[in-house]
């Protein structure tokens, strides 16, 4: 089982070491909806309900992006924005109206790079209620010299 710092500092974080989760709210329309102007993706498997369910879905699908955003917060509520030099995801599963997002990311690698940065290899992924695992990538994040 991963260990999670506390408080959480990723200057010292070795591998097997966990980020602390980021619990998101429901996914709700609205969000859907914020995202839609946020992004300019309008498609309409996000917003309208008649044409995600005439396209087999049901109802409307959350952006895989919205996902990938969840997991790069995760990240980025521990880590200053420029120390992110790599962010890379998959997308596994639909996310759905009513939806908890939990993300997760745990250290795999501490590494030296081509120019001889210190860094962190970072899995991170983000999963719904029942545990279904919704996106999952890797992250490379660069630590302070010294």
């Amino acid at each position: 089982m991963a260990k999670t710092l506390t408080p959480f500092d990723y200057t010292t974080a070795q591998p097997g070491d966990a980020w602390p989760t980021l619990a998101m709210p429901p996914v709700a329309r609205v969000t859907l909806a914020l995202y839609c102007g946020a992004s300019g993706d309008h498609n309409p498997l996000h917003v309208d309900s008649d044409f995600a369910r005439a396209a087999g879905l049901g109802d409307v699908i959350a952006h895989g992006m919205l996902s990938m955003g969840y997991m790069g917060r995760t990240l980025t509520q521990h880590v200053p924005l420029g120390a992110l030099r790599e962010f890379s995801t998959r997308f596994l599963a639909m996310t759905r109206i009513g939806d908890q997002i939990t993300c997760t990311a745990q250290v795999i690698a501490r590494f030296n790079d081509a120019q001889g940065q210190s860094c962190l290899r970072v899995a991170v992924s983000a999963a719904g209620q029942n545990g279904e695992v919704k996106a999952a990538g890797e992250a490379v994040i660069a630590l302070p010299p010294g």
